[in-house]
């Protein structure tokens, strides 16, 4: 079976690309172009040939149809210093790290299928469609799901496998509406953001902790506006992050996102308030405003750096005395939640430490409270010349202010080393090390443990004691050390 590979511009029907030339290389990085969700990159032509739609359209990769069935599988392990995760019992003790948020395991992280036609939106003369549908069977099912498509599996049974139809959607092409927009109606992946949950569209096997607790996949519709070489603005409507518009979570939300490209392509900045709404507690009904930079340094490297601030208003207090009484979160009113990993954070949907748990007060306390977080990720990519291997350099910060997001308040930082390796262009290969520490206060320690583990060991102290010897009952650590790897397999 051939390998899949990009037409070139010696092709003499192969599309133009019209616009800002593509800033980076594709492979050995996930796209030619910066990021960008809820839309095609209008402007730039489909050349993607794959050998699974090679052998149905019987081998001539000159007469591929508009419409495409292509996919991967991809495998991965991890050795780690953290010791009590348990796959079978949901204990994900390396979350925040993710996707290899249980350690010292081998798992089939993601067996997708695409099923896509992309609209022609290199010309401009006339209207097109475009279409996808993606299924992903998989460890990774648990950061995709929303609430209300399928998410019993993880919400109520904790499977550590199961399906997902992360994306199904249309895109109605429209050349006339400034210099090309795309209107997109389904379900997406989010606006923002550096990084993807689709295995081949991310640069590592990990996750920064900044992706893995933001807001992941909407459905609703957004439309994309190609202004002129420098500006594209969105704005859209969704019933919220990880929630299908008929569940009771769901809410009106909004979003808007202006990106200015400079530098004939060379730098990108994407500014964006994702979900305007309430702010209101429920599940994972973030409000988020993201600022993204995109920069080639030269031919060979280049950085991406993220950061965002976002928040809920009136989250349970995961520690709420009234006289001298510990909240208990199980007759707690808050939307079902599940503390073993799950979409951007969405199940990991907890309350908040509002006060410190520590104070001998035993007066009433408040039973809701502000919840923010923030976090800023950099990433630094180098391309060898060859085009087959890139190493990935990531650091980064997350002040999960509340504990909100991961269970356990705190700062956390990570840094991480990894490569990319291609055997030809059907198979990758990406090793990496990583390192995490975690700053909590009042004495909690959120780092091999289930998320959430810390706070609610607390329950049964004394008002007032200090939690050192909890903490060492549990075995929670401040530090952790993991070494992964992934391999793909594309089709």
């Amino acid at each position: 079976m051939a390998d899949w590979t990009n037409t070139t511009a010696s092709d003499l029907n192969a599309p133009k690309r019209r616009g800002t030339p593509a800033p980076i290389s594709s492979p050995p990085f996930p796209s030619a172009d910066w990021p960008i969700g809820g839309t095609q990159e209008i402007g730039a032509p489909d050349t993607g040939v794959y050998p699974l739609q090679t052998a149905i359209d019987g081998g001539d990769p000159t007469k591929l149809s508009r419409a495409k069935w292509y996919g991967w599988v991809a495998i991965g392990a991890n050795g780690s210093t953290n010791n009590r995760g348990n796959a079978s019992k949901g204990i994900a003790a390396n979350l925040p790290s993710a996707y290899d948020e249980f350690p010292n395991t081998v798992v089939l992280d993601q067996a997708a299928v695409y099923y896509e036609r992309l609209a022609d939106t290199a010309q401009t003369d006339h209207f097109d469609y475009g279409f996808r549908f993606a299924g992903l069977y998989g460890q990774d099912y648990r950061f995709t799901t929303a609430k209300g498509m399928l998410s019993q599996q993880l919400l109520v049974k904790n499977s550590q496998y199961g399906f997902d139809p992360v994306m199904f959607y249309y895109d109605l092409y429209f050349p006339k509406l400034g210099k090309g927009a795309d209107l997109r109606i389904g379900r997406y992946i989010s606006l923002p953001d550096i990084e993807a949950q689709l295995a081949p569209n991310n640069y590592t096997y990990s996750h920064s902790i900044l992706y893995t607790y933001d807001c992941y996949t909407q459905t609703g519709a957004n439309l994309s506006v190609k202004l002129n070489d420098h500006w594209t603005v969105q704005g859209g409507v969704s019933g919220g992050c990880e929630v299908m518009p008929w569940t009771m979570d769901a809410k009106p939300t909004g979003n808007v996102c202006v990106v200015y490209t400079w530098d004939d392509g060379g730098d990108t900045l994407n500014t964006c308030d994702n979900t305007i709404n309430d702010g209101e507690y429920a599940y994972n009904n973030l409000t988020a405003f993201y600022e993204t930079w995109y920069h080639k340094i030269n031919a060979s490297w280049h950085t991406d750096t993220e950061g965002w601030y976002q928040y809920m208003k009136d989250t349970p207090n995961m520690w709420w005395y009234n006289t001298g009484v510990p909240y208990n979160h199980v007759t707690s009113p808050w939307p079902e939640t599940t503390t073993n990993g799950g979409p951007g954070g969405a199940t990991l949907n907890f309350g908040a430490v509002c006060e410190n748990p520590n104070s001998s007060s035993t007066g009433t306390r408040a039973a809701r409270c502000y919840a923010p977080e923030w976090a800023v990720t950099n990433y630094i990519e180098h391309n060898f010349r060859n085009n087959s291997a890139s190493l990935n350099i990531r650091n980064e910060v997350f002040d999960d202010i509340k504990g909100q997001r991961t269970g356990t308040p705190g700062i956390f930082e990570e840094h991480m080393v990894g490569f990319d390796f291609w055997a030809g262009s059907t198979v990758t290969f990406r090793p990496e090390l990583s390192y995490v520490h975690s700053y909590g206060p009042y004495g909690l320690r959120a780092l091999d443990i289930n998320p959430g583990s810390s706070v609610s060991a607390l329950q049964n102290e004394p008002v007032g004691q200090l939690p050192q010897a909890t903490m060492r009952a549990l075995g929670a650590k401040t530090q952790s050390l993991t070494l992964a790897a992934d391999l793909i397999w594309h089709f």
